[in-house]
């Protein structure tokens, strides 16, 4: 299993989830009936597709053992494997969270991932 796996969230949502302790997801998460995360190969086409041009973005990075049986990987695009989480994401799983800006070509500029 992935030891890092990364969710992409607005700011603001962000901050809510701050507040609350834990996060519940995004609009498509509960849309779908679980959150959706990318391995690391995976978070940069994930911003291309889902977050073209937005800005205000944070990426998280999440331990995935912290997240326990809840945490599948199921395929998606292509075959893919993408982790989902069947349950509301405890706060105290997430490494770190870092400021996803986007560049002067529109793409997102993404931080150091192994900090």
């Amino acid at each position: 299993m992935q030891a890092t796996i990364y969710k992409i969230t607005p700011e603001a949502l962000w901050r809510v989830a701050e507040a609350q302790g834990r996060f519940t997801g995004a609009p498509v998460d509960l849309d779908d009936g679980f959150i959706h995360f990318s391995t690391r190969d995976q978070a940069i086409e994930t911003a291309r597709r889902h977050f073209a041009g937005q800005d205000d973005l944070l990426l998280v990075a999440v331990d995935a053992g912290a997240l326990g049986e809840k945490l599948v990987f199921e395929p998606s695009r292509g075959g893919a494997l993408f982790p989902h989480l069947y349950a509301d994401m405890p706060l105290s799983a997430v490494k770190w969270v870092k400021p996803l800006p986007l560049g002067p070509d529109g793409a997102h500029v993404f931080p150091d991932m192994d900090a």
